[in-house]
């Protein structure tokens, strides 16, 4: 077996972050986070690149989106998890990207990240 898959989760609200992280974790990836705000994501994301970022639209210091346009040049995919925006709200700004209405159901969410990966 090889290395691993690493997956960065930002969420603000505390049990979907926790909640979300087990999911990902209970599938086999390793996870970092959940992490609240921007600066803490950021600073994660210096420290280890992850193989996808599942990042909450919205977290506690401001909108993910300059973070995003990172992580996506420098070919991390992202989900966008959002409780507030659509996903068409969100693909109009990232077409290339993922957007999931939260919560997301587990077995949902982990498909998507599976389908996700199988594409970068």
């Amino acid at each position: 077996m090889g290395q691993q898959l690493r997956i960065l989760v930002a969420e603000d609200e505390t049990i979907i972050g926790e909640d979300l992280c087990q999911t990902v974790a209970e599938a086999g990836y390793v996870v970092e986070g959940p992490f609240t705000d921007i600066q803490s994501t950021m600073l994660a994301y210096q420290k280890h690149k992850p193989d996808l970022a599942i990042l909450d639209v919205q977290l506690g210091d401001g909108i993910v989106y300059p973070l995003a346009e990172q992580m996506m040049a420098e070919d991390v995919p992202v989900i966008f998890h959002s409780g507030q925006l659509t996903p068409d709200d969100v693909a109009t700004r990232f077409p290339e990207a993922l957007a999931v209405q939260k919560p997301s159901p587990p077995a949902e969410m982990i498909a998507n990240v599976q389908r996700v990966l199988a594409h970068g």
